[in-house]
């Protein structure tokens, strides 16, 4: 055992994950080294981009049906969740490169901070990672009910949504479908995966490339007025209910053990991946709010509506239907990142060995199907904002974790090579904690009652099971599995 572990009780809940043992532990994994840089960019782009622009930009701007509007100022609520955004992605690049490993943030906080922050912010990524996949689908949902309308098909009211987001609804059918048809794509296994996501980013660039160009001819700069309806406080809030539209590295780090070279490429793709989505969400925003008037937006199918309300409906069915197709992508990134932090967990022993069972292809078909199914669930009864506001609560806790853990292992472990270093070390990873604590406290109560009964349903799990069957607890039946890997 290192000392990275040594140094800490092995009954100990700090007990820490070493990580001089990871280059073995990836080698037999049973996960397939299959993505490339690009491939590995486009899955960050591709979980960032899609629902932050085809619907979340429009559902605060406009305010919806209990939100503040924020008008044209949306921008600047992308802006500031880009700029938390930025400091937290320093931060896993630099731990990319460092422990290229299945996990992300769960195996960062294990290494670095022990077992219980591993386990809780692992915990806490199993459910917002789902409630992410959720959250999409609801919104692919509204653009193909957009879609269909625009081709004379009129879609049933009960199977378009809830009684909370549309009256006469009853379930969201169109989101239940396609959470179970990403998840069939992804147990096809990572190299088929990486493929569909490399074209499908292609695609999605393209269109938004093509939204911006076609919709600044339409731009009226009376709709820029007022910028700020409602003030710099709704900027804020703002922003921190798009903040999971800027993360999608985060799901893409988890995949770190399947990169063909991941201490290299790890920490290239996620901060590629950003730059290049927080330039699209620029463009993007500008012209959807000079296009129609923010009031006017709809909270569902933003781009859609705006196309509509300067006399080119038959764009607005084009944009619906590449819409459904563009966000897929979200989706299909953060099941992988669930499945993926959900196998980690299960290997270290802190959940079942029967979860990190792969199948010939490389692929944790049972995570993968459970994580799958969870979602359709959620999809197909919940509002889209009351999901929204849970994974932001939750992915903001693990920049949280992220940022204190790159501190704190700079300091512990100096000696381990890093591909990437973050730079102006501790002031960058520090501003991350703190934009990230302000954006969490702009959530509503409920959001926070929900995250902290989900964690006490975790710690209840931890002490009862966990604890006992991990690795790093010398009386598991599993810890001659970490004594083979030393």
């Amino acid at each position: 055992m290192s000392e990275n572990s040594g140094s800490q009780g092995s009954q100990s809940v700090l007990r820490r994950k070493p990580i001089d043992n990871v280059e073995d532990e990836t080698g037999r994994s049973g996960l397939f080294k299959s993505l490339g840089l690009w491939q590995l960019t486009a899955i960050g782009v591709g979980g960032i981009i899609g629902v932050g622009i085809f619907t979340l930009a429009g559902l605060v701007a406009n305010g919806g049906e209990d939100g503040t509007p924020v008008g044209p100022a949306v921008l600047i609520s992308f802006l500031v969740a880009g700029l938390a955004s930025a400091a937290a992605a320093l931060s896993y690049a630099e731990f990319a490169g460092m422990i290229p490993r299945a996990g992300s943030a769960y195996t960062y906080g294990y290494v670095a901070l022990g077992e219980i922050i591993g386990w809780f912010i692992g915990w806490d990524l199993l459910l917002e990672y789902i409630a992410i996949v959720a959250v999409v689908a609801i919104g692919i949902s509204g653009y193909f009910t957009e879609f269909m309308s625009g081709i004379g098909v009129t879609v049933p009211t009960w199977m378009q949504g809830t009684p909370d987001t549309i009256e006469g609804g009853l379930i969201n059918v169109p989101a239940i479908v396609v959470c179970l048809l990403i998840t069939f794509i992804l147990s096809r296994g990572t190299k088929t995966f990486g493929r569909f996501e490399l074209i499908a980013v292609g695609l999605k660039i393209l269109l938004i490339l093509g939204i911006v160009g076609l919709g600044f001819f339409y731009v009226n700069a009376e709709n820029y007025s007022p910028f700020l309806p409602s003030g710099f406080g709704a900027v804020f809030t703002g922003a921190a209910t798009v903040f999971f539209a800027v993360f999608g590295y985060d799901a893409m780090s988890t995949a770190a053990e399947e990169a063909t070279d991941g201490k290299k490429h790890m920490p290239k793709a996620i901060l590629l991946s950003l730059l290049i989505a927080m330039v699209l969400y620029v463009l993007a925003t500008l012209v959807l709010t000079g296009m129609q008037n923010y009031q006017d937006i709809s909270p569902t199918a933003g781009f859609a509506s705006a196309f509509q309300s300067v006399g080119l409906p038959v764009v607005a069915t084009i944009i619906s239907a590449f819409a459904v197709i563009s966000i897929l992508t979200v989706m299909l990134t953060f099941l992988l990142g669930v499945t993926r932090v959900w196998f980690s967990m299960s290997r270290d022993g802190l959940l079942p060995a029967w979860f990190s069972t792969t199948d010939k292809n490389g692929t944790p078909q049972r995570v993968t199907w459970i994580a799958g199914i969870a979602s359709a669930l959620l999809a197909g009864v919940f509002p889209i904002r009351a999901v929204a506001d849970l994974t932001n609560i939750g992915i903001l806790a693990a920049f949280v974790v992220v940022c204190i853990a790159v501190i704190v292992l700079r300091r512990t472990r100096p000696e381990v090579p890093r591909t990437f270093r973050l730079p102006l070390m501790p002031v960058v990873p520090a501003f991350g904690v703190l934009a990230s604590l302000f954006l969490m406290l702009q959530l509503d109560w409920e959001t926070w009652v929900r995250f902290g009964i989900w964690l006490l349903i975790g710690l209840a799990l931890y002490f009862f099971y966990g604890r006992k069957h991990s690795l790093m607890n010398p009386d598991s039946p599993r810890h001659a599995l970490l004594k083979s890997d030393s």
